[in-house]
């Protein structure tokens, strides 16, 4: 019997090391981007991190940087690329590092993107210098930016689907599909961080660093996610600093926002996006009048 058991445990470990594996795997592919007449860049991040962007120039009402989901790429956020950009602003797309055409050694779950991220928001400010600069970013884009040290102030912030920590996120996938299981087997992932990629679960806490982020903030997330739980959501809502605002989409999951209720969606992001990055009138009015 114990023979049997200790058969299982080690067929049990080894599973969970296949799925470590499958995880952090980086598997580079081709990324076109049809619908978008964008120029396309790349970027250096680092050592080993080259980060394939696209870039459609706008009208000097401010830019905006676009971050993706885990396991996908620019293309993710193509649809929002081109709303914000009918309404003339500077945007830039990028597959972060280890995602989509970019390269990296491994996937880390917002850690070493946040370099992809870094190097994005110079190029974003080089290209549109004394302009208002905000940044969207869905799930691993979102946790890419609040990990992100050294990054430069921000105009305004959206953050979608984004996980409070790494252990919230991994219990909160694996016992959707394994049940009660899915704790214990959450450890046993969580053990690998620092034996795969020299990294320690206390690094991967964006609820630890979204007070610092210092800009408007919008945080949107399903009112079903069942990924990121909405009482997930409220603590990293609570954890923010001013101003910020919370829009719980009814009936979705952890699922694309704008691909679930694209009107509500450009209204709302417009709105805040409006408010925070465009240029006062009266303000460069007043400037003007001032001046010798």
């Amino acid at each position: 019997m114990i023979y049997l058991i200790t058969l299982a445990m080690l067929a049990c470990a080894a599973a969970v090391w296949v799925m470590g594996s499958l995880l952090i795997a980086v598997t580079p592919k081709e990324v076109a981007l049809p619908a978008l007449d964008a120029e396309a860049i790349m970027l250096h991040a680092g050592p080993g991190q080259a980060v394939a962007a696209s870039y459609l120039a706008g009208e000097g009402r401010g830019a905006i940087l676009l971050l993706h989901g885990i396991r996908a790429d620019r293309r993710q956020m193509v649809q929002r690329a081109r709303f914000l950009h009918q309404q003339g602003y500077s945007i830039l797309l990028i597959d972060l590092p280890g995602q989509g055409a970019s390269t990296a050694d491994a996937v880390t779950f917002g850690l070493t993107e946040a370099e992809g991220v870094r190097a994005a928001l110079a190029e974003l400010r080089r290209r549109n210098q004394g302009q208002r600069i905000g940044v969207i970013g869905v799930s691993l884009g979102a946790a890419s930016l609040v990990l992100c040290r050294d990054c430069g102030p921000l105009d305004a912030v959206v953050l979608e689907s984004m996980y409070p920590t790494i252990e919230e996120a991994v219990v909160d996938r694996l016992k959707l599909r394994f049940g009660a299981a899915g704790g214990p087997l959450s450890e046993l992932l969580l053990m690998q961080l620092p034996l795969r990629l020299g990294i320690s679960r206390e690094q991967l806490r964006p609820i630890d660093h979204i007070g610092s982020l210092k800009a408007p903030l919008l945080i949107a997330a399903g009112s079903e996610d069942q990924l990121t739980t909405l009482p997930e959501t409220q603590r990293l809502f609570q954890t923010a600093a001013e101003p910020k605002e919370l829009w719980l989409v009814p009936g979705a999951g952890h699922v694309d926002l704008h691909a679930f209720s694209p009107e509500d969606y450009e209204r709302r992001i417009g709105v805040f996006m409006a408010r925070n990055l465009r240029a006062d009138p009266a303000a460069k009015l007043r400037k003007a009048k001032a001046s010798p």
